[in-house]
């Protein structure tokens, strides 16, 4: 039998879609503050949609990133983009 039919006398089957894995633990990533575009924090901040980082990382934004220090990965990628820039060494631009 597949998993969306229903059982018989069970009433309706349900497909259920994933949802994006939002982080909201206290792992490695919750200790840093992260590379994102500014326009996509604003987006966030009037839809409460989530952000996705240099890193990878994906969460609703919600705390000060003053308070913590800058991820690892997140200085490396935006290092590399910046190295990469126009003829001054100062080219690709995020934000914490």
């Amino acid at each position: 039998m597949s998993t969306l039919e229903p059982e018989r006398g069970a009433g309706t089957g349900t497909l259920v879609e994933p949802t994006p894995q939002v982080s909201h633990g206290d792992g490695d990533h919750e200790r840093y503050a992260h590379y994102v575009q500014k326009d996509k924090i604003m987006e966030s901040a009037l839809s409460g949609s989530p952000v996705v980082a240099l890193c990878g990382k994906v969460w609703v934004p919600g705390r000060d990133p003053k308070k913590y220090p800058v991820c690892p990965m997140c200085k490396e990628i935006y290092e590399g983009m910046a190295a990469g820039g126009d003829k001054d060494g100062k080219g690709g631009k995020g934000d914490k």
